[in-house]
Order: structure tokens, then C-alpha cells, then sequence
């Protein structure tokens, strides 16, 4: 039992990365509700992070998943110069199934139990609707409608960062920012990923696309008739002949040990969270010369816009600082060619500076 104790402590501590400050087991039988909120680091403000609502193989993949997502979004907001921590939520179950309007006020519920620690937002599996619902129960709901005081879909301005990001990956590498002409793959074309489908057509890119679901795939193509090709599947998309760009925009952990060494791209670029499956796998795509822009970096466009929701949103200033996302990722390549390191540790310690003077500068204040 101790044994048992033992290991479930260290993984939500998770010590050997510093720690998580708390994490949070929700349960709500009435309703079917398990979720899992973790907040990583208050250090630069209130932790701030979506709510994911999937049907994970374990409970303990749950917690894994909310640990690792929470922990990215402490990078993520501290390079898009936000006052936030990070923190992210896990709904376990499949939404189609499990989802209803009681289930969500619950959830909304143990998010207010917090008293503004985590601040919640859409994620895979919730949309703007639901935040509506939280919200009721809450006032540390963000992504909500408009009709309801909020800023709507934040998946535009999360493709829009990804854009960006992209257009600095091609500065660095070819020199020029635009991608007309450039080949690039998009793995997952729902709620981010046909947005920034649009983005590259309307710059001249060659776009090639594949989605599990075959309606997603559709309504690109029928939207754009002789314009986009698919293909069936990740691993036909990665090999793609020509393919300068890889982007995935679905589920984590698409740069693992056997898609690295099939991918024809010369950049990965795209909108999913926690792309590398281990560690180590930024080194792979370096040593095989793949220019690898950081995810928490360029798919950060949503969470400035959810961000600024609490402040009363202007979709104008929000598009100007992820507009921004190209600086930072032009500023990651740099520090990581300077460090001779991948740009993806170069990031990690730009962001670990920013929170250790966030830190510093508290522990100062208090001690005065």
C-alpha cells in the first residue's frame, strides 16, 4: 500500500519537474462526473488552461494528461507575455455520451471551489456553448459567447498564432516568411486546423490534409473544390513526397519514434499540445535537420484571446499580440542556434527564466 502511495504522490508532485503547486480529483455522482484539475504554477498569475473532455483508455492516463497539459501551459503563457500561470482540466468520458447541461454546472462548481486559482477555457471536447454553462456556476470561465459576455471561438486567433509561426519558420530557414509555393501538411482539420487551412491558401501554400473524421475532410475540400488534396492518414501524410511543412493539429504526442524518422518535412509546425511523445525526441528531429517550432509557442493564439476575456476582449489587440508569436519563435530559433541546443529546450529556459524572476521578485516582496 505504501508502495502504491508512493508512486501515485510522486506522479502528481511529479518532483523531478519541479512540481505541480496542486492538483485536484473532482467527482460528482449525480451527474457521471470524474475530471481531474491541475495547476501547475501561480508564479505569474492565476493558472490558466482549457478543460479536455475525452474518453481516456485509464483514469490514470487522465491525470497524466492534465499533469503534462498544465505544465505546458506554464511555458505557453509565460512566452505569450501573459500574467497567468498555467493550469489545465480533464473531463474523463466520451463527450457524445456522457455530456449534459448537469454534468457541466458540476464541473463549474468545483472550478469556483477554487476561488480564481484555475481559470478555465474550451479545450478538445468543449466549445463555447459549454463554457456558457460552466460560466453559470463560476465566475473563472472564459471562452465563452458573445451573447454571454465572452469572446467566442478561440480556436481563429489559434490558428492565426500558428500562421505566424510557421511564417518564421520559413524566415529562418529560407529566408523569406512567406509560404506560397511551400508544401505543407495538416494532420487534423476540426476545430483549429481548417482555419488555418484558409491562412495558408490565402498565402499561396500547397495544402495537403487527412482527419479521423471524414466530415472534417469534406467540408474542406467541398469549400475549396481542386484546391486541397487529402490523403488517408498520418502515416501516408508524413511521407508525402515534396512536403516542406508538417503540421499536426489533433491529439499530442504526433513526433515519436516512429513518425521522426519517416517525416519528409524540413519544419513541424502546428496547433497540438505536447507533440514530442518523450523525451529526447527534439534531439531526433534536430540531428535529422528538422526545424522544429516549439507547440506551446505557436499554438498560443488562444490563450491570448482567452486571456484578455477577463480584462473585457478586443479581438484587435488580441490579433496583435499573437501576431507577435513570429518575433518569439524567430527569437527561439536564435537563442537555441547561439546555446547549440534544440529550439524547443531554448524556449523551456526562456520561459523557466520568466517564471524564476516572476518568483524571485515575489519572495523579494515579501520578505520587505
Amino acid at each position: 500500500m505504501t508502495e502504491m502511495t508512493d508512486g501515485v504522490l510522486h506522479t502528481l508532485f511529479r518532483t523531478e519537474q519541479g512540481g505541480h503547486e496542486q492538483v485536484v480529483l473532482c467527482q460528482d455522482r449525480a451527474s457521471g462526473l470524474k475530471a481531474v484539475i491541475a495547476v501547475h504554477s501561480t508564479a505569474l498569475g492565476p493558472a490558466l488552461g482549457g478543460t479536455r473532455f475525452h474518453a481516456y483508455a485509464s483514469d490514470e492516463e487522465a491525470v497524466q494528461d492534465a499533469l503534462n497539459l498544465s505544465r505546458g501551459m506554464s511555458y505557453k503563457n509565460a512566452l505569450a507575455g501573459l500574467d497567468h500561470g498555467g493550469g489545465k482540466a480533464v473531463i474523463i468520458g466520451d463527450p457524445e455520451q456522457l455530456k449534459s447541461e448537469e454534468l457541466l454546472l458540476a464541473y463549474g462548481r468545483f472550478v469556483e471551489s477554487l476561488g480564481g486559482r484555475y481559470v478555465t477555457a474550451c479545450d478538445v471536447g468543449t466549445y463555447v456553448s459549454d463554457m456558457d454553462v460552466v460560466a453559470r456556476e463560476t465566475r473563472w470561465a472564459t471562452g465563452r459567447s458573445p451573447e454571454n459576455g465572452g469572446a467566442g471561438d478561440s480556436s481563429v486567433l489559434t490558428a492565426y498564432g500558428v500562421f505566424q509561426g510557421m511564417r518564421a519558420s520559413a524566415q529562418h530557414l529560407w529566408g523569406d516568411p512567406t509560404l506560397r509555393g511551400r508544401k505543407v501538411g495538416v494532420v487534423g482539420v476540426g476545430k483549429v486546423g481548417h482555419y488555418l487551412v484558409e491562412h495558408l491558401l490565402e498565402d499561396g501554400a500547397e495544402v495537403v490534409i487527412t482527419d479521423v473524421r471524414e466530415e472534417s475532410v469534406r467540408r474542406i475540400l467541398d469549400r475549396h473544390p481542386g484546391k486541397v488534396t487529402a490523403v488517408d492518414g498520418t502515416e501516408a501524410l508524413i511521407r508525402v513526397e515534396g512536403l516542406d511543412i508538417y503540421a499536426p493539429c489533433a491529439l499530442g504526442g504526433a513526433l515519436n519514434d516512429e513518425t521522426v524518422p519517416a517525416l519528409t518535412a524540413k519544419v513541424v509546425c502546428g496547433a497540438a499540445n505536447n507533440q514530442l511523445a518523450h523525451a529526447g525526441v527534439e534531439k531526433d528531429l534536430a540531428d535529422r535537420g528538422i526545424l522544429y517550432a516549439p507547440d506551446y509557442v505557436v499554438n498560443a493564439g488562444g490563450v491570448i484571446q482567452v486571456a484578455d476575456e477577463l480584462h473585457g476582449f478586443d479581438f484587435d489587440r488580441c490579433k496583435v499580440k499573437a501576431t507577435k508569436i513570429f518575433d518569439t519563435t524567430l527569437a527561439i530559433f536564435a537563442r537555441a542556434k547561439s546555446d547549440g541546443i534544440p529550439p524547443a529546450a531554448a524556449a523551456d529556459r526562456i520561459a523557466e527564466q520568466r517564471m524564476a524572476e516572476a518568483r524571485g521578485a515575489v519572495a523579494v516582496a515579501t520578505a520587505v
